[in-house]
């Protein structure tokens, strides 16, 4: 009776076996079309808003706080070219964010079984939306606080006009900062997935997570409390909603019971 339940329910990857030039070719392929992705979203940009537009959408918050006839400088020679092919480059690589995971997902997905398809999927999106969350919260909330809290402390004999390329590593090492703190659902639902930790030990270990965050923060972020804070406060609100949000992706991402009976008793059948 197990031999011809287990003839019924074959292994789904069976036969799908591919050679390693195969997998190397598929690869270069997938590598290729984020290649093209990247390109077409470089040209829409280039196109619409532009580098400058680009540049002068990333310092609306530092120019918020400066005098109104105020700019931001260019001391290298060739900083006014190269700051603003740098900015775009980094653009097209945010708006083809979606496309480069699905073309990841493309390539590990006929490894997968139906049931970590169901799981590895909606993971992927929630993981590009949330470091879109990141970015969009340093744009629109962290940037404009801490210029504002700089300010405060800045001499009046003192004029604030910063070069162009400081200002935009300092930008974008940020964007990197909080796009990345901001997975922290996803490692947190991939540890409870692959029963590395319980839900249990993950509400014990709150505690230390927070001080574990803000080390984080200090470390991530600029000298100063309000940016730490703004890194440090979310990441703390988004172990909870891993927490939470493990409880149903550990039940999405396992095999159903029909399967795990089938594997235990091909497993038994085989020994005997």
């Amino acid at each position: 009776m197990a031999d011809s339940d287990n003839k019924n329910k074959e292994d789904e990857l069976a036969g799908t076996e591919q050679p390693f030039v195969q997998h190397l070719v598929e690869l270069r392929d997938r590598l290729l079309y984020c290649v093209y992705g990247l390109v077409v979203a470089g040209v829409v940009l280039a196109i619409w808003p532009g580098p400058s537009g680009l540049m002068d959408i990333i310092a609306m918050p530092i120019k918020a706080h400066m005098p109104p006839d105020a700019k931001l400088i260019a001391i290298g020679v060739f900083s006014p070219f190269f700051v603003p092919l740098k900015v775009l480059m980094m653009a097209a690589v945010l708006l083809a964010l979606p496309w480069l995971m699905y073309q990841a997902w493309m390539f590990v997905a006929p490894g997968l079984y139906s049931h970590e398809k169901r799981f590895a999927l909606p993971l992927i999106f929630f993981g590009s939306a949330l470091a879109y969350g990141g970015i969009a919260f340093v744009q629109l909330f962290v940037l404009d606080k801490m210029f504002g809290f700089i300010q405060k402390f800045t001499p009046a004999a003192v004029a604030a006009t910063p070069d162009i390329s400081s200002y935009v590593e300092a930008i974008l090492s940020l964007y990197i900062a909080f796009g990345v703190a901001f997975q922290v659902p996803i490692v947190v639902m991939l540890l409870v997935r692959f029963e590395m930790v319980t839900i249990e030990k993950l509400r014990s270990f709150r505690g230390y997570f927070i001080v574990i965050a803000f080390v984080v923060a200090a470390v991530l972020t600029p000298p100063d409390v309000v940016s730490q804070l703004a890194l440090a406060v979310p990441m703390c609100l988004l172990y909870e909603v891993g927490i939470i949000g493990a409880r149903y992706f550990s039940g999405v991402g396992k095999a159903p019971e029909g399967e795990e009976e089938s594997a235990g008793s091909g497993s038994s059948g085989s020994s005997s």
